[in-house]
């Protein structure tokens, strides 16, 4: 498979943001019902607008991330897509070179992160202020950045599943929501997104309710999602589904809990998908 151009991987961003908007993810915005004072249309909107930075041609990773969260900013004056830039900028940036091997391309890319990295990156999570960041003792996102990236990533990975995907190559990503949108790419009739979605929501603590809710409210969601992951196979297309899925999602709306950290996984996944080629790369219209 060759490396793909700006405009195909400018393509397989903004479809990878709109399917998992069609999706309805308990406690995150999409389609069906915006929450959290936000609505789907924020993030469309942000999926467009932050896309020519993602994929600026040569761009360093931090570069683009910077530029992707400023844009944002500028033209939707929220934050409405951190984790989604953070994970993707360095998926875009591999896509540009891989020959067969995403994942290779992507484990070299995130080792050449050097000191401007770093500095872009902190100044971008900065800008966006994600709710529920806190403060830590080393590599404080508030102070001066560091030499490396990856040492900051490293230092976060056990409370932040999106600086874990830096440390590991974004095995989460390649290891569950890439095989899980296999799986399902089979299955007539089942959201591929939605599965993604409840694959990483069952199997982990979602780390941003952790943040802002702590980590009892993470393990309830969790646990509450694996039960709905295992009706998704065969139950997904179901009205009875829906129902109960919606009823979830408003009862977590409404305690202003959001899984934003598996909704951005499950971009970043379905992003990989059509880098990959196990998702077809639709056209974009700019």
């Amino acid at each position: 498979m060759k490396a793909h151009t700006p405009s195909e991987i400018a393509a397989a961003f903004v479809t990878a943001c709109r399917d998992e908007l069609d999706a309805p993810k308990p406690g995150n915005v999409h389609t069906f019902a915006g929450g959290h004072d936000m609505e789907a249309r924020h993030f469309l909107d942000s999926a467009r607008i932050a896309a020519p930075a993602i994929v600026e041609s040569g761009a360093r990773v931090g570069t683009r991330i910077r530029k992707a969260v400023e844009a944002t900013f500028t033209e939707v004056g929220m934050n409405t897509n951190l984790g989604i830039i953070l994970l993707c900028g360095p998926l875009a940036c591999a896509a540009e070179s891989f020959s067969t091997d995403l994942r290779a391309a992507l484990a070299s890319t995130l080792k050449g992160l050097g000191a401007e990295d770093a500095a872009d990156v902190y100044a971008a999570i900065a800008r966006a202020s994600p709710g529920g960041l806190g403060r830590t003792t080393r590599y404080d996102v508030h102070e001066a950045a560091p030499a490396s990236l990856i040492e900051a990533m490293r230092e976060a990975a056990e409370r932040d599943m999106i600086a874990r995907q830096y440390v590991t190559d974004f095995a989460d990503v390649f290891g569950i929501g890439l095989p899980m949108a296999a799986q399902t790419e089979t299955r007539k009739g089942e959201s591929i997104a939605l599965a993604v979605y409840l694959a990483f929501l069952s199997r982990f603590p979602d780390t941003h309710i952790v943040r802002n809710h702590g980590p009892d409210a993470a393990a309830a969601v969790m646990h509450e999602a694996q039960a709905f992951a295992t009706r998704a196979p065969s139950e997904s297309g179901t009205s009875r589904f829906i129902a109960d899925l919606l009823g979830f999602d408003a009862r977590l709306k409404t305690e202003r809990i959001n899984p934003g950290t598996s909704a951005d996984l499950t971009v970043a996944t379905l992003f990989a998908a059509r880098l990959t080629g196990v998702l077809p790369i639709s056209p974009w219209d700019g």
